[in-house]
């Protein structure tokens, strides 16, 4: 919007100022705003899920209202963006009203909103783009039916919405690992040539993340909660959907995929088939991890982003 106003603006100093605007605007709004968040009540599943009490949570409902209006002011928008963002503040919402309920939503609330936003997501994607992805193992573009595409796409972004969700549990873990997630999409979109806008869109979201993490690292003052972790998860898929390349959403955020995805799994074959699998390993990882193998808060969250920074230099250097 801001380019906008001005003939012939420096594209690069409004994009320049987007940046700094989105972190000091996170950071001004936690400091600011985090006393009229809810209160976490502790969660007795979780390996030391008590010390969390009495935390402000929600804090992902601050940082992606910064997201949203910095993209708005500085960024040049098309109709599909304005669509995205639209399902993000949606996720973002959904989310905060679980947090700020006295009694936490059922799981399949949450799995039908979030089903909802997928098929949007799905719809949206195919209105404003082909239905073409490329395999780089092959290294051939396929060409997918649209109706299997858009089911291939609504599985995506439903995964990505609740493994992301589901490794918000460590201070500084699912934010730490979908930043390194975000940029290495973010380098692969300029390798691929993905179109700048949408690679700008990138760099702010990790910018406010950067600035809620100022205040969550361990030991953490206020907590993302599901406003948060929901919001990233769509972000996630919807930025890896634009490299025209969804088979890499499992490299680059495959230490996500494990820490929240393992859970997932091993609820819904005991739930529905029951079926009984990992009986001796903990989920989400993150718990396992400091449970079993005593690992500090700081060693998961360490430990966890080299593994997938790893992976991610790897991905990187096979598509160059």
């Amino acid at each position: 919007m801001i380019n906008l106003i001005f003939q012939n603006p420096d594209m690069k100093l409004i994009a320049f100022l987007g940046l700094m605007a989105a972190f000091i605007g996170t950071c001004f709004s936690m400091h600011k705003f985090s006393g009229v968040l809810p209160r976490d009540m502790g969660r007795d599943f979780a390996h030391d899920g008590k010390l969390s009490a009495g935390k402000p949570r929600g804090a992902g409902f601050l940082f992606i209202i910064v997201f949203l209006i910095t993209a708005v002011l500085f960024c040049r928008l098309s109709t599909e963006m304005v669509v995205y963002l639209i399902l993000v503040a949606a996720a973002m919402v959904t989310g905060f009203l679980d947090d700020c309920a006295k009694a936490p939503w059922g799981e399949y609330k949450k799995g039908l909103l979030d089903l909802i936003i997928a098929v949007m997501v799905a719809i949206t994607f195919l209105r404003f783009n082909t239905n073409e992805i490329y395999c780089e193992i092959l290294s051939q573009s396929f060409t997918i039916p649209p109706i299997v595409f858009g089911i291939l796409t609504v599985i995506l972004v439903w995964t990505s919405i609740n493994v992301t969700n589901c490794s918000d549990g460590v201070d500084g873990l699912s934010g730490t690992l979908s930043i390194i997630t975000l940029m290495t999409i973010f380098i692969i979109g300029n390798i691929v040539g993905v179109d700048e806008s949408h690679t700008y869109l990138i760099l702010l979201f990790c910018i406010c993340i950067l600035g809620y993490l100022w205040y969550n690292a361990t030991p953490s003052m206020l907590m993302m909660g599901d406003a948060g972790s929901r919001a990233m998860g769509l972000f996630i898929s919807i930025a890896i959907l634009k490299t025209e390349r969804p088979f890499l959403y499992i490299p680059v955020a495959l230490v996500l995929i494990l820490d929240g995805g393992l859970g997932l799994i091993k609820v819904s074959l005991l739930r529905f088939l029951k079926i009984k699998i990992l009986t001796n390993v903990r989920t989400p990882l993150h718990d396992h991890v400091r449970k079993i193998w005593n690992w500090s808060n700081t060693h998961t969250v360490f430990r966890f982003a080299i593994i997938q920074i790893v992976l991610s230099i790897a991905v990187i250097y096979a598509i160059l």
